[in-house]
């Protein structure tokens, strides 16, 4: 059903993901008989299979909206009346700052990683696509003289196009390898940066460590532009999700320092600092 309706290849995987798992604990048990105290029960047994710990709050609220889409269908198909998985109890999220990469762990990563896994690194910094939007952006809708990346509506996440400004800083290092067409990251993209991390000596990765470094150090250099025009950039229908996250995350000196990463001109792959956007 959702597939019919233009879900996303990876929504369709995490959907049947979740819900494989979840017919696995109840084991044929007809949906009309599951009540929300067992859902609830359920959702608070839930561990993470490599350390056995509890799963994050996030992630079972994950696991919870995903029961309430089945268990609506189910109630659309009269399989069941009412929705007992929306009277299961929501984990409490604590919010927390997104982790960043520092200007120097920037550095070290553009400067430690292959030649063919630039472009990617060097957008997800400076221009803060969502990794599935990296991993399925083709050369094509990379329009250098223009200075736009063309985002479009079946590579996002919100399913609406739109086009990200190419910095100064990012020109520079996209033109020694921009291509006509092609996928910009390579096929082996998940390897590559796992080297490029280690040789630079990046021990801690923050989760989307590269969009949320661009939207922090963007909203601290770029005050002019501000939150509006930011989560256009980032895909987002308004500025509040921005200001709320990442408002004061970073020091105005340290994002003037990240916007004037750039490779020399000798085409070694050094980064300096000197200079700002």
């Amino acid at each position: 059903m959702k597939k019919s309706d233009g879900a996303s290849a990876r929504y369709i995987s995490d959907l049947r993901s979740r819900l494989k798992k979840f017919a696995a604990s109840f084991d044929g048990k007809p949906v009309a008989e599951i009540t929300g105290p067992e859902i609830d029960n359920w959702l608070r047994s839930l561990s993470d299979s490599e350390t056995g710990a509890p799963l994050a709050a996030i992630t079972r609220n994950n696991f919870r909206r995903i029961l309430i889409v089945a268990f609506n269908f189910a109630c659309d198909q009269g399989y069941c009346v009412g929705n007992p998985a929306s009277k299961s109890a929501k984990g409490k999220v604590v919010e927390t700052a997104p982790g960043i990469l520092t200007v120097e762990e920037t550095s070290h990563l553009l400067e430690n990683a292959a030649k063919e896994l630039v472009p990617y690194v060097a957008i997800g910094a400076f221009a803060g696509l969502r990794r599935a939007e990296l991993e399925r952006l083709d050369w094509k809708e990379i329009d250098l003289p223009s200075r736009l990346i063309e985002v479009t509506a079946s590579k996002a996440k919100s399913a609406r196009r739109r086009f990200v400004k190419i910095k100064p800083n990012l020109t520079l290092w996209l033109k020694p390898h921009a291509q006509l067409r092609g996928a910009v990251a390579p096929s082996d993209y998940r390897e590559l940066l796992d080297e490029a991390r280690e040789a630079g000596g990046i021990k801690i990765w923050p989760n989307n460590a590269l969009r949320h470094s661009f939207a922090s150090y963007y909203l601290a250099h770029f005050k002019k532009a501000g939150a509006a025009e930011l989560a256009l950039e980032l895909g987002h229908t308004n500025s509040n999700l921005v200001f709320q996250h990442y408002r004061q995350l970073v020091r105005p000196k340290e994002a003037k320092r990240y916007w004037s990463l750039a490779p020399t001109t000798n085409g070694r792959k050094i980064v300096r600092l000197a200079q700002a956007v």
